[in-house]
């Protein structure tokens, strides 16, 4: 669990509310924790008075705004030690600057305007420029139909359609409009590519849903977990608990899935480089496996997998205070059986997974090792 999820002050409180005689077990149900974390509070919190933690979070702020100070002292030297800015030269392309400035290092507009030595009023003036939105739009449609083309076939495809718009304006839009595609990658990666509308599993096992959790420990250790989930059955396959997983623990856990109920067909991804590296890519050519993969910020391209993250966060790390990574495999392990074995389900009529698979009759044998699993 987060240690920013309750403050100091809130364990003091909660501490003083047993001492005066109320009864742990109403206590902890009412904030929600458990028992042992309460024991926990209380081995590391008792005699601590509220004046003690006053005076301690006094000190916390005040050194946070001393770090404040500095950062801000030394912010205007980093911004003015970029190289991008020394490279523009022109008032319109400025303007990006200035949106960078502000929105990458919380600066004001004016602030910004003053470091860049653009003048506000150059800032402020609205953009007399074409849209060129019908240009846009058909870009889009071409694309669509023709994944592989470039900006270069685009511009032909416009010309011979009788569109006045050169070369150089083609290039411009394409890459404002997000469509450039990555040229150098071997032919088994082109399941990068994302125009194509993404597969709805028709039975279990046809598609996998993977995603990271970060938390800590107690002592401020942190850990990641690796959650994969059937999309079809909502499942959750496994949750592997680890301080550094990196690509090839992902391999590794999807080996020891297939083992137990063969290959999917799909699996869903974000973009993180534990997905899209060389080790997990390798994986999906040898198993003839598609990797879809998120549009950046797009969460909901990954729904699924976002919402049995948040029950995890919600029913299990917030409610425990981990010790150990040891202590976090066995309870987060204990909550996926559970998840999987007793907890109902609104989208499968409150249904358990099991319990869904076992009525549906289209659960499958365990499939052994070599068999293919679609």
């Amino acid at each position: 669990m987060k240690r920013q999820r309750f403050s100091t002050e809130q364990i003091v409180a909660v501490l003083k509310q047993a001492e005066l005689g109320m009864p742990i077990a109403d206590l902890i149900r009412r904030v929600g924790i458990t028992e042992q974390t309460f024991y926990r509070w209380k081995k590391q919190y008792a005699g601590l008075e509220s004046d003690q933690v006053r005076e301690l979070k006094q000190v916390v702020e005040e050194n946070a705004r001393l770090k404040r100070l500095v950062a801000e002292l030394s912010l205007d030297k980093a911004v003015l030690q970029d190289g991008a800015i020394k490279k523009v030269s022109r008032p319109a392309l400025m303007k990006q600057v200035v949106d960078y400035v502000v929105a990458s290092h919380g600066y004001s507009q004016r602030r910004a305007c003053r470091l860049t030595q653009q003048h506000r009023s150059t800032q402020r003036k609205p953009s007399t420029r074409d849209p060129r939105t019908a240009v846009r739009q058909r870009m889009h449609e071409i694309v669509a139909t023709r994944i592989r083309y470039g900006y270069r076939r685009v511009h032909v495809m416009l010309k011979r359609e009788g569109w006045s718009v050169g070369r150089n304006v083609v290039y411009r839009l394409y890459r404002e409009e997000g469509l450039v595609l990555r040229t150098k990658q071997p032919r088994r990666r082109k399941m990068l590519v994302h125009r194509e509308a993404r597969c709805r599993p028709q039975r279990p096992n046809e598609a996998w849903s993977l995603d990271f959790v970060h938390d800590q420990l107690s002592g401020g250790e942190k850990f990641r977990m690796l959650t994969v989930v059937d999309i079809f059955s909502r499942e959750a396959l496994a949750i592997e608990v680890g301080q550094r997983l990196r690509g090839e623990h992902v391999a590794e856990v999807l080996n020891r899935l297939v083992r137990q109920r063969g290959a999917p067909r799909y699996l869903f991804a974000d973009n993180g480089g534990e997905f899209t590296g060389r080790v997990v890519d390798l994986w999906a050519y040898h198993h003839n496996v598609r990797i879809d993969f998120s549009r950046p910020g797009k969460q909901t391209d990954n729904a699924d997998i976002e919402t049995f993250n948040g029950s995890l966060r919600d029913e299990c790390l917030n409610v425990h205070w981990f010790r150990s990574i040891a202590e976090a495999r066995r309870l987060i392990e204990g909550w996926r059986r559970e998840y999987n074995e007793s907890r109902p389900h609104s989208a499968l009529g409150n249904l358990t997974p099991a319990e869904y698979l076992a009525g549906s009759g289209i659960w499958p044998a365990p499939i052994g090792a070599g068999q293919a699993g679609n």
